[in-house]
C-alpha cells in the first residue's frame, strides 16, 4: 500500500535486507532460563539486563561492531500489546528485524509501526529512523494498512488550523478520493441553504472560509457502509466563547472527519466488498457579526426545529443535517465519529472511546473487536430518560440541555433523533488525542476505534 498522508514521510517498513540486525523480544523467563540465543544471552547476562518492560540492551559482535538488540517484554504483553513500539525509538538508524519474540509477530509490527510515527511536518532537523523487516508470518499489507491509517488520523490532527482549515480539509479529503478512485461532491456556503442544510451553514456562516459538506462514494457490494465525521476545523466556541485554555487544542475538533477519513482509506484499500459513503460537514466556528447566536431557532434538515442554547454545542448540530441526509438512504450500518463532549472523557478517560448504539448485535461485535484488535471502547448508555432533557420549551429539541449532567449521553440521544432508517448506527465519542507519549504513539493525535471498525466491516460483521 502506498499510505496517503498529507506528509511524504518514510515507511517505518522495509523489504527484506541481507544487512539488517537482529532483535530478540524477550521476557524475564526467557533470560533466566537461558532459552535465547547464546551470544544474547552471555552479553545480557553480564550487563545485568532483567528483560524488564520497555528496556533495551544493544548487543556487540565478538570485534566489537553493532550485532543487534535485546528488548525486553516484561510481563505486561496482554496490558501493553504494543509495548515494542518503544524499540522504534529506542533503536540506532538503520535496517532490523524481529529475530525471536513469544508474542504473535502481527502485533509486534503493528506496535513497531504505530511506535515509529514522528510528526516533523514544521521541524527542520529530521531524525534517522530505524526500519523493521515485516515477519514473513504475517499479512504485510494487512499491517502497511493499519499503520497509514493512523498516520493519516494523526496527521491531520495534529496539522495545526492555519494550514487545515475548510478548504485544506477538503483538499485532504479530494485527495483520498482520488487516490482510491472514488467519487466526490462538495456543496458549499449559501448552497448549504439551497440544498436544505440550514444548520451546518449556520454554524459555519461566521468564518472567513465557506461551510461545506464534503461526500465521498466508492465500491460496490451487498453492504451499504456510511461514515460520517464532524470536521469543525477550529472551535472558538463561537459567542458562547471558550476560554484560552479549553481553546488550545481546538485544532483536533476535525478529528471525527480524520477518523472516517482514514477509516474510508484502510477499506478501499482492502477493496472490501461495500458500497462505502462518506460525509463530512466541514466548518468553523468562529465569531464575526454573522455568527449564530444563543436562542436562536433553526429548522434542520429533517424538520426538526433546534434551539441554539449554546454556540459551543456546534458539533452536534452539524452532525444533525449531516446524519439526516445520510440516513435518505437506508444503510446496513451508519457509523458517525466526532470530537464531540468534554462529558465523554470525564466519564472514560482519553485512551477508551464511547460508543452507543441500540443495536444489541452490533454492540456486542464491537466489543469483540475492540479486544481482538486491541483498540479499546465501551458501549455507553442512550437512556430514554434522559430525552426529555433533550426537549426545549419553544422548539422541537436544544443543543444544549440544562442541568450539565450526563453530556455525552443527551448528546447522543440528540443525535439519534435524526437516524431512522438505518439497519445499525453507532456514534462514537472520541477524543482523538494523546496527552503524553506511550509506546504505540507520541502526545498528539491519536487514532481511536479504526482498528475495530475495520475489523468488523471486514469480517462482514458490521
Amino acid at each position: 500500500m502506498v499510505p496517503f498522508s498529507l506528509i511524504d514521510r518514510p515507511s517505518p517498513f522495509h523489504a527484506a535486507a541481507a544487512q539488517s540486525l537482529p532483535v530478540f523480544a524477550v521476557t524475564p523467563q526467557q533470560v533466566e532460563a537461558g532459552s535465547i540465543d547464546p551470544v544474547a544471552l552471555d552479553w545480557a547476562r553480564k550487563a545485568g539486563f532483567k528483560a524488564e518492560a520497555g528496556s533495551m540492551l544493544l548487543v556487540p559482535t565478538s570485534d566489537g561492531r553493532l550485532g543487534g538488540a535485546l528488548f525486553g517484554l516484561g510481563g505486561a504483553v496482554v496490558d501493553a500489546p504494543f509495548l515494542i513500539g518503544k524499540l522504534a525509538k529506542m533503536l540506532p538508524g538503520g535496517h532490523w528485524h524481529i529475530e525471536t519474540a513469544p508474542v504473535d509477530h502481527g502485533q509486534l509490527a503493528l506496535g513497531f509501526g504505530l511506535g515509529a510515527y514522528r510528526f516533523e511536518r514544521y521541524k527542520s532537523a529530521k531524525a534517522n529512523d530505524p526500519t523493521l523487516t515485516l515477519p514473513r508470518d504475517i499479512d504485510a499489507n494487512e499491517i502497511r494498512r493499519l499503520v497509514a491509517g493512523t498516520y493519516l488520523v494523526r496527521d491531520l490532527i495534529n496539522t495545526p488550523a492555519n494550514d487545515m482549515g475548510p478548504a485544506a480539509l477538503e483538499s485532504a479529503f479530494r485527495a483520498l478520493a482520488a487516490h482510491e478512485g472514488a467519487e466526490v461532491q462538495v456543496i458549499a456556503g449559501d448552497a448549504l441553504l439551497e440544498r436544505n442544510f440550514p444548520l451546518i451553514h449556520a454554524v459555519g456562516r461566521a468564518a472567513a472560509e465557506a461551510p461545506r459538506l464534503l461526500e465521498m462514494r466508492w465500491g460496490k457490494g451487498k453492504r451499504r457502509i456510511t461514515l460520517v465525521g464532524k470536521g469543525v476545523t477550529f472551535d472558538t466556541g463561537g459567542l458562547d466563547i471558550k476560554p484560552s485554555a479549553s481553546m488550545a487544542l481546538m485544532k483536533k475538533d476535525m478529528g471525527g472527519a480524520a477518523h472516517v477519513m482514514a477509516l474510508a482509506a484502510m477499506i478501499m484499500n482492502a477493496k472490501l466488498k461495500v458500497e462505502l459513503r462518506v460525509l463530512v460537514p466541514v466548518v468553523e466556528n468562529a465569531i464575526s457579526a454573522s455568527a449564530f447566536r444563543p436562542g436562536d431557532i433553526y429548522r434542520s434538515r429533517k424538520g426538526l426545529t433546534v434551539q441554539i442554547d449554546n454556540t459551543d454545542a456546534e458539533g452536534r448540530l452539524i452532525l444533525a443535517d449531516a446524519l439526516a441526509y445520510a440516513d435518505e438512504e437506508q444503510a446496513d450500518l451508519l457509523i458517525d465519529m466526532a470530537t464531540l463532549t468534554g462529558a465523554a472523557r470525564v466519564a472514560l478517560g482519553p485512551e477508551i472511546a464511547p460508543f452507543y448504539t441500540d443495536s444489541e448485535p452490533l454492540a456486542e461485535a464491537l466489543m469483540a473487536a475492540s479486544r481482538t484488535t486491541f483498540d479499546p471502547m465501551w458501549r455507553m448508555p442512550l437512556f430514554k430518560g434522559y430525552e426529555k432533557d433533550v426537549s426545549a420549551r419553544i422548539a422541537d429539541l436544544t443543543n444544549a440541555p440544562s442541568g450539565g449532567m450526563a453530556g455525552s449521553i443527551t448528546a447522543a440521544l440528540f443525535l439519534k433523533r435524526f437516524v431512522d432508517r438505518a439497519s445499525e448506527w453507532a456514534h462514537f465519542d472520541i477524543y482523538g488525542w494523546s496527552a503524553k507519549d506511550r509506546p504505540e504513539g507520541p502526545q498528539g493525535g491519536e487514532a481511536q476505534a479504526i482498528r475495530a471498525l475495520y475489523h468488523l466491516i471486514a469480517k462482514g460483521k458490521g
